[in-house]
């Protein structure tokens, strides 16, 4: 609090009496929680990586807003990953991995909340428990992680060189392409609260047809799931009615949903454990496709569907792309929109269709909502898909309002569908698949709420 403006009285009497009379309060009953079974692997792993290097995992700090309110709190999904400690992590954290003559040592350093005799508790509106609430003391925080902790009064300052910085990093991401038992259940459970989600949005889109910003609507509608059920959204949601559908990261959400418009979701649920879905479907506002959006759309579900078709252990990731841009390709010649044939275009030197679908149709999904993303090439999009790879496909097809090299009729019409896949040992699982895909399917679906 800036100290032009504070009122906090600071007279001895005051401070005497605001440190006494509380009642004896139990303390908070730690359950160590089911991520501890996992996060000891994965320590283990980086330790064995990096056998005699000190490393220092930083939680982060509050990020200012403005003036003297701060953006809400998210740990470094590093951080995370490493001790299991999600929303109710604690700002400044740090995780060292102390050299050992077998391995490392496992310390995790936080602020631990100050007695009631100090007046941090009523006086500091950034770890105050008058301002923020309760917060943990390390014997609860080391039962519940199955950590060591100790006060970050007591953590010597000295952090990662940049060089060693970035080698954990790629490191973490590369262990992140494959998940493990409870990160598979946790993204289980991200899409199911989206799948949610989206049932909110299609019980309100008819109402909000022709709201002002009714775009935001959509926004919110989606939002309060994300909080009731999880951290909150996992990235800003992309709710992109008519010809916003056509700019790829909308996130503005200022327009008015037209009745004839389909609009374009992207939106995932973020789990308190930070693990998140993200999950694109393309609506009729009218709750019907015209024949021109059917077609665009059933286009862009085949090109969905035949990148599906193809994911199972041992292909390379860049297959998965190269199947749907097979199939954008085709189309889009089909229609009459490209100066060359299919496969000319195909040809690396040409690439025209990729007017119309110009981002990847693939990301790692996991803790972030683009996991992984420090792991080499030859890792990732070189890399060979295995079991349990977690994974979006979203194919797509924009036209631009004011692209003169399609037919008035398909300008301004964008459209992605976009599911959560996970890898099986004999294939693949598409988790998103309760959310509606068809064209049919979404009109009978919209049509019931």
């Amino acid at each position: 609090m800036d100290e032009n403006r504070s009122t906090t009285p600071v007279s001895s009497h005051f401070r005497d009496f605001i440190g006494s009379g509380w009642a004896q309060r139990d303390e908070l009953e730690p359950a160590q929680r089911p991520i501890a079974s996992f996060t000891p692997s994965r320590r283990d792993r980086l330790s064995a990586t990096f056998a005699g290097e000190r490393l220092v995992i930083a939680a982060g700090a509050l990020k200012v807003r403005s003036n003297d309110t701060d953006y809400a709190y998210r740990a470094h999904s590093d951080f995370s990953y490493l001790t299991g400690w999600g929303s109710d992590s604690e700002p400044d954290s740090v995780l060292v991995f102390e050299p050992t003559a077998t391995g490392h040592d496992y310390v995790l350093y936080f602020r631990p909340p100050a007695g009631r005799d100090s007046d941090e508790f009523y006086a500091n509106p950034q770890i105050g428990e008058f301002w923020i609430g309760r917060r943990p003391s390390l014997d609860f925080v080391g039962n519940e992680l199955g950590l060591t902790t100790r006060d970050l009064a007591e953590f010597d300052g000295h952090l990662m060189s940049e060089e060693l910085a970035g080698r954990v990093a790629r490191e973490l991401s590369e262990m992140r392409l494959v998940k493990d038992a409870w990160e598979i259940e946790q993204m289980r459970s991200a899409v199911d609260s989206t799948a949610r989600g989206f049932g909110d949005i299609a019980r309100v889109i008819k109402v909000i047809a022709g709201n002002h910003r009714g775009e935001r609507l959509v926004e919110g509608a989606f939002a309060s799931r994300a909080r009731l059920e999880g951290n909150g959204v996992g990235y800003d949601t992309i709710a992109a009615s008519g010809a916003h559908a056509c700019i790829l990261h909308w996130t503005r959400n200022d327009g008015t949903v037209e009745k004839g418009d389909l609009i374009l979701i992207d939106a995932g649920v973020e789990l308190d454990s930070y693990y998140t879905a993200d999950i694109t479907r393309t609506l009729p506002v009218s709750g019907t496709f015209t024949p021109i959006q059917r077609k665009v759309y059933e286009g862009v579900r085949k090109a969905a569907d035949a990148a599906f078709a193809i994911v199972k252990p041992g292909i390379t990731f860049r297959d998965v792309h190269a199947e749907a841009m097979r199939v954008i390709a085709e189309l889009t010649a089909e229609w009459g929109l490209l100066p060359v044939t299919a496969e000319e275009s195909l040809d690396l030197a040409n690439q025209h269709h990729r007017r119309y679908m110009v981002h990847g149709t693939s990301h790692h999904l996991g803790i972030d909502v683009h996991d992984c993303a420090e792991a080499r090439k030859s890792m990732y999009m070189d890399g060979v898909v295995t079991a349990g790879m977690v994974f979006t496909i979203e194919p797509g097809l924009y036209f631009q309002p004011d692209d003169l090299t399609v037919p008035e009729e398909y300008r301004g019409i964008g459209v992605r569908i976009e599911d959560d896949i996970l890898v099986t040992e004999t294939g693949a699982e598409n988790l998103s698949i309760g959310i509606p895909r068809t064209a049919d399917e979404v009109e009978t679906w919209l049509a019931s709420h």
